[in-house]
């Protein structure tokens, strides 16, 4: 008993130890996005833990209006909407024109959760458009995407897990247009190893930090045309994919 009470002590110690050398760590960087405990700002650039903080707004709309609010994106609240016992949503919304922080997906009325379209804002500013002013010197004006909302279940099957889709979790992005005309699709893009490729690698590499799940075309053939993005709830607790 006092050899387990000297490792629970041991641990602990380890724990508070790693906890000050993380806090001295952020603080002398000037990023305080980078500890576990600071409130999200969207305006923000990424840190350690925004991906978990993204993902907790799961069960938390009024703070995440607040946060999209706060950060200069408007956008409308949809109605809620439910289909059976698994499929449907009661927090999502849909980008609006304007605002403090334009959005440039299109068509803009697309309808996410209110965490999903917190990730993608982020993910628009601090990666998607200095990826793009650095790959091809011109910014993005158009996110081309398939959608959101299904009631499916993964892949379509009859069977199985139920997919992010069937509660706006979920989005795919099919493509990008630049102010200079350029276009980039996944479909003919991903491969190559040059630039439009580049750019896509870059901005799936990004959305892992904020998202629970991106799925491209590296993970199998019914993601050769798209980038599946998600926030699963999972993503709380450090569970990610990225493929």
């Amino acid at each position: 008993m006092r050899a387990l009470r000297r490792m629970i002590g041991w641990l602990v110690g380890i724990a508070l130890a790693a906890a000050m050398l993380l806090l001295a760590w952020a603080l002398m960087r000037g990023h305080p996005q980078d500890l576990p405990w600071t409130p999200l700002d969207l305006g923000r650039p990424i840190g350690l833990f925004t991906g978990r903080k993204l993902a907790g707004l799961t069960n938390d709309f009024p703070t995440c209006r607040a946060l999209l609010t706060r950060a200069g994106v408007r956008y409308s609240v949809l109605p809620a909407r439910h289909e059976g016992a698994t499929c449907g949503y009661d927090d999502a919304v849909r980008f609006a024109g304007g605002g403090a922080r334009r959005i440039a997906f299109a068509p803009a009325a697309v309808g996410v959760s209110c965490p999903v379209a917190a990730a993608l804002s982020m993910w628009e500013w601090d990666v998607v458009q200095p990826a793009a002013q650095a790959i091809f010197g011109s910014r993005v004006v158009g996110i081309d995407h398939v959608g959101s909302y299904n009631c499916r279940r993964i892949y379509g099957r009859d069977s199985g897990t139920w997919s992010e889709h069937a509660t706006a979790d979920a989005i795919d992005i099919a493509g990008f247009r630049l102010a200079d005309g350029t276009r980039v699709t996944v479909a003919a893009d991903w491969h190559g190893g040059d630039p439009r490729s580049r750019f896509l690698h870059r901005v799936r590499d990004g959305a892992c930090r904020l998202f629970s799940t991106v799925l491209s075309p590296d993970y199998n053939a019914a993601h050769h045309d798209h980038l599946h993005l998600d926030q699963a709830e999972r993503g709380v607790l450090g569970g990610r994919a990225c493929r």
